[in-house]
């Protein structure tokens, strides 16, 4: 059984790397060259023994960790000025780097493996080892989702923390006491954000799950809004109004300074047209 998958594995190889759209079980068959099941060069992985075929396994992810580590630490070098102080890493927290760095396969995530190695040389301590973690197991489509959520995000005067703003709620008047606050909600799933990308984000540990809520937002104060690089200044007409919305975690925000990203303007087109009705939006 062994031996047919390696010679399946070997002859699929050779015939069907340049395939594109191969079937499912010519795809499955090539995952044999990561298994050491199919011959390159001077090795013959249907004469070789179970411990041959390990070695010879181990010996070519060794070197594809190794490449991995290259390729990121020359991105670091790449966004390391000349004209700043470094400092050293901290020992263990470089060890923990490179050995969860090695795996990472995919070209963009290793992009931000690279900043957050150049970032902690000349800024430490802005990255945790428990973030880091949590970076190695992001897949490149979870980072797209958390993208497009910090393209939605905003800084709110002078805080440091993102919020994803979902819409704000009216509490209602004197003599309404006991009226349930009516909500406004923007409807993120109409630029790309649906609930689903939201519980992605809250698995992956970047979100928060609970829907928070700001304090009643005075009529006499106005608001800023940063939005990615859009500046907005909104002022409440009544003092009944509050914004509801996901906020980041630690490791989200951690995460946030990695990412470079412009705020999408059809979302911000959107919330000025609907925050119009109840804020003056200069």
């Amino acid at each position: 059984m062994v031996e047919t998958a390696i010679d399946c594995a070997a002859t699929h190889t050779s015939k069907d790397n340049k395939a594109t759209d191969a079937s499912a079980r010519k795809k499955a068959l090539l995952l044999g060259k990561m298994l050491g099941l199919a011959s390159e060069h001077d090795y013959r992985a249907s004469s070789a023994s179970i411990a041959e075929r390990a070695a010879f396994r181990a010996q070519k992810q060794a070197c594809q960790y190794q490449e991995n580590l290259e390729t990121i630490y020359k991105i670091a070098i790449s966004h390391t000025p000349s004209d700043v102080t470094g400092v050293d890493l901290d020992p263990d927290w470089a060890h923990q780097f490179f050995q969860l760095a090695e795996q990472i396969h995919n070209r963009k995530m290793q992009e931000l493996w690279g900043r957050i190695l150049a970032h902690e040389i000349t800024t430490p301590g802005h990255f945790s080892l428990r973030t880091l973690t949590t970076l190695k197991q992001l897949t490149h489509k979870e980072a797209q989702v958390f993208e497009k959520a910090l393209s939605m995000s905003v800084l709110i005067n002078n805080e440091t923390r993102l919020k994803l703003i979902i819409g704000f709620k009216h509490a209602g008047g004197f003599g309404q006491l006991f009226k349930k606050a009516t909500s406004t909600n923007i409807g993120l799933s109409q630029f790309g954000l649906p609930y689903s990308n939201i519980l992605t984000l809250v698995d992956a540990g970047l979100l928060h799950r609970s829907e928070l809520e700001t304090g009643l937002l005075s009529s006499k104060t106005p608001i800023n809004f940063m939005v990615g690089d859009a500046k907005l200044k909104l002022t409440p007409k009544s003092g009944q109004l509050f914004f509801s919305y996901y906020r980041f975690t630690p490791i989200g925000d951690e995460l946030a300074q990695l990412i470079h990203f412009s705020s999408d303007k059809n979302y911000l087109k959107a919330m000025k047209a609907l925050f119009s009705h109840d804020f003056k939006i200069d």
